[in-house]
């Protein structure tokens, strides 16, 4: 079980983590700042195996990889949204952060609702109701396991 932490339509990679803080050498002093221009306190309330939850076009904006990398770094088991813009969903699969397409999950939860994710089954619980969503592939499945496609791809050679 983990929290939900709710966001709108059309969240741009500038407002996961602004450009000012690319400037910083790490992911790990990047990652405090992220989402600071929606809600500023939420590095600080976000736990491992919590979940983002977004409506449509999650991710657009820049290609930017340090956006599904903050979120990783942070914990977030799971980007949970109705779209995606496809160079996030791109960058977080290459950094090993599911990804999860779901149409009814969002107009159903509120931020900070307690939810659970089986991405096995595609399935989303949540106050007291079920949402399907889309299952990973086994091969994307594997990808994820092993930290995304670049950790796979290395062990694979």
């Amino acid at each position: 079980m983990g929290k939900a932490f709710r966001f709108h339509t059309d969240v741009d990679t500038d407002q996961i983590i602004a450009s000012q803080y690319l400037l910083f050498p790490t992911i790990d002093e990047m990652k405090k700042y992220t989402f600071e221009s929606l809600d500023p306190e939420f590095a600080a309330k976000v736990k491992p195996g919590d979940y983002v939850v977004a409506c449509e076009n999650f991710g657009c904006g820049s290609s930017r990889e340090q956006a599904p990398q903050v979120l990783k770094a942070l914990g977030v088991k799971a980007v949970i949204a109705k779209s995606f813009a496809r160079i996030f969903y791109r960058n977080a699969i290459n950094i090993g952060l599911p990804v999860i397409v779901c149409k009814d999950l969002y107009d159903n939860i509120s931020d900070q609702d307690e939810m659970e994710l089986s991405m096995k089954d595609g399935i989303i619980t949540a106050n007291g109701q079920t949402f399907i969503c889309t299952s990973l592939p086994a091969k994307m499945q594997q990808i994820l396991d092993q930290g995304g496609l670049i950790a796979s791809l290395n062990k694979e050679v």
